[in-house]
């Protein structure tokens, strides 16, 4: 018969777990917060939640704001915005947990989506359009209107800076007023990243407002929309969403596409014999007249 193991002594979670190595007077403790700080930059939310659950000395480390605040700017690979109004958790969670705009409004109406990215707002001035083409120049001395009609973009002033998340909606055409539609509605929806937390917008306060909208009455190739932030127009970045080669469907592809980069975010649908788009842009303000905290560039077929 073989012999029982003996257990000399149980172990107690209690006490920090410790090995020794190279000489008998040098200890490593496998409770060093600064080792777990680094080990928790490798780990992705969920992760980092199952680690800060398994006992108090790991909760107060994991859930540390610079933890959250590294992991944010990591997974959404946009630079530090320096000041945000909410803890780097709740921004996380709120970037990372499925949400998105038609889950607070209009869910009836709401058919699929797809997560874009992130792109960052340097200035507070937008440049939105329909049309994937570098303007030679932006005539700001034209009205919205005649700048969409002649050219198919406008500017979009006092835009609240910071992080911007990009998603790509599809929804049933109702939401619009035309009566020719009978079909799916494109819209390129970004909003700050701070935007489903403040109370607000949840209990419905601020609202998308109309702010242009015109139709293309011949054939288009494709249903696109994109958004930049003026400032970085011409940026190196930003000229790799003109590039469309890269990055647009080829023809008879008819799966949506995007394109994002630091300072742009941009939506490409290939489409079939049409007579045209019916275009919308809206935007919503944290006031009446305050910043823009979520832009919609929505586009259907006449």
């Amino acid at each position: 018969m073989g012999k029982r193991l003996r257990r000399e002594k149980s172990i107690c979670c209690c006490i920090s777990p410790r090995s020794t190595f190279l000489t008998p007077h040098s200890t490593f403790y496998c409770y060093e917060e600064d080792v777990w700080t680094e080990i928790a930059k490798y780990l992705d939310g969920k992760s980092l939640v199952m680690l800060a659950a398994t006992g108090k000395w790991f909760h107060r480390i994991i859930m540390d704001e610079s933890i959250w605040k590294f992991a944010c700017l990591r997974d959404l690979q946009v630079p530090d915005p320096r000041k945000v109004s909410f803890k780097w958790i709740k921004l996380y969670a709120s970037a990372f947990d499925g949400s998105h705009s038609y889950m607070f409004r209009q869910q009836e109406k709401h058919i699929d989506w797809m997560r874009i990215g992130a792109f960052f707002f340097d200035s507070p001035v937008a440049f939105l359009t329909e049309k994937l083409i570098a303007p030679a120049k932006i005539p700001i001395e034209e009205g919205l209107d005649k700048m969409l009609q002649s050219n198919g973009f406008c500017v979009l002033n006092n835009i609240k800076s910071g992080i911007w998340i990009a998603d790509l909606q599809l929804v049933r055409c109702p939401v619009c007023d035309l009566n020719t539609c009978d079909g799916t509605m494109q819209t390129l929806d970004a909003r700050h990243m701070e935007l489903f937390l403040n109370d607000k917008y949840k209990d419905g306060s601020w609202e998308y407002k109309l702010i242009g909208s015109h139709d293309v009455k011949k054939h288009i190739d494709g249903a696109c929309g994109a958004i930049f932030d003026i400032k970085h127009l011409k940026d190196p970045s930003t000229s790799e969403v003109f590039d469309l080669k890269s990055w647009v469907g080829k023809p008879k592809d008819w799966q949506p596409k995007a394109m994002i980069s630091l300072h742009a975010v941009a939506v490409n649908t290939n489409l079939q014999e049409n007579e045209g788009l019916h275009v919308k842009y809206h935007a919503m303000r944290d006031e009446a007249d305050g910043e823009a905290v979520s832009i919609r560039i929505s586009q259907q077929l006449l």
